[in-house]
């Protein structure tokens, strides 16, 4: 029984804060994961911006639903659920990530909700649970599931030291330095292989 839980952004889709800072020309909103640990900051400060210069909920989805998926990550996530279980562990929304999972051909999809006004301002956020990526590995292990977990992100960190074996794909180089004891895959293929022989390890 093996499971796979992957990242969405900057695994298999861009980065939508990053898209969407250049479509706005707003260079604040570009700061993602990578660059901040501590989600609730992060979030926090995203927020604050959207607010000063008064974006909606329909401005971000606008330019969501002209992104697609990575080149090479529909085929890659394919080979995947023909081998393996497969969740996303994302700290997206819900309400950003529906046209994206079209184009992924709707795979299990585990994040978090925005909270509107009547203005469609985006007002806070409803966490699925604090430390959801970890939380989820961990019960699927309870489960009695072989995890790899795979990820490019400080917020990833946490499912992959709960896996079995974790993955960094395409990861920035302050994660590489911080997390040494993790893989490194910059490609596809390569990480394919890395989750294979991670099972075969495990096993």
């Amino acid at each position: 029984m093996k499971i796979v839980c992957l990242d969405l952004e900057g695994v298999l889709v861009p980065e939508i804060w990053i898209a969407f800072s250049e479509r706005a020309g707003i260079p604040e909103l570009r700061k993602t994961t990578r660059d901040e640990p501590d989600y609730d900051i992060l979030m926090k400060y995203r927020l604050d911006i959207l607010a000063k210069h008064g974006l909606t909920l329909a401005n971000i989805q606008e330019v969501i639903s002209e992104m697609r998926p990575l080149p090479g990550a529909c085929e890659f996530l394919a080979w995947l659920r023909e081998n393996y279980q497969v969740v996303i562990l994302s700290d997206t929304f819900y309400e950003f990530a529906r046209p994206l999972m079209r184009c992924l051909s709707w795979p299990t999809l585990f994040c978090h909700a925005l909270e509107t006004d009547a203005e469609g301002c985006v007002t806070g956020y409803r966490l699925r649970l604090p430390d959801q990526k970890r939380q989820a590995v961990r019960h699927f292990r309870a489960l009695n599931f072989t995890v790899v977990a795979g990820g490019d992100s400080y917020n990833d960190t946490g499912m992959l030291g709960e896996a079995h074996a974790g993955i960094l794909f395409r990861p920035p180089e302050n994660v590489i330095r911080e997390f040494p004891q993790y893989p490194v895959a910059l490609d596809y293929d390569t990480f394919f292989s890395e989750i294979e022989s991670a099972f075969a390890r495990a096993e």
